[in-house]
């Protein structure tokens, strides 16, 4: 699941709503809605997003996250680093190899080393 699918699947249960009814209501099908919360879709559209806000009624910093979220819920990520020194190289392989193995802890540790001001 990505971080968007889960924060979708949250909003939806806290509002009591279906699946099914979401997804006639923003003009999906229930099958690709199930499949964009549980991370086998890309990100979506910039116009998806809106009739998700939309429809749940959301705006300013609420709609701000969800498409922070969207922004960086792509499942399949590919890391270019023509031109950065080999330990960039590196670090992008490694990390490649043994996400599915780091621990919860060294997964925020990452984050938070990331998510820093420079």
């Amino acid at each position: 699941m990505t971080p968007f699918g889960s924060a979708m699947r949250e909003l939806r249960q806290r509002k009591g709503i279906t699946q099914r009814a979401l997804a006639q209501a923003i003009g999906v099908t229930p099958a690709y809605l199930s499949a964009l919360e549980h991370g086998h879709r890309g990100r979506p559209t910039f116009e998806l997003l809106q009739r998700i806000a939309g429809y749940f009624n959301i705006i300013w910093d609420e709609a701000d996250d969800l498409f922070r979220l969207a922004d960086t819920s792509d499942p399949k990520v590919v890391i270019d680093t023509a031109g950065l020194p080999p330990e960039y190289t590196l670090l992008a392989n490694q990390l490649s190899k043994r996400i599915s193995t780091l621990t919860p802890e060294m997964v925020e540790e990452i984050n938070r080393l990331l998510e820093s001001p420079q």
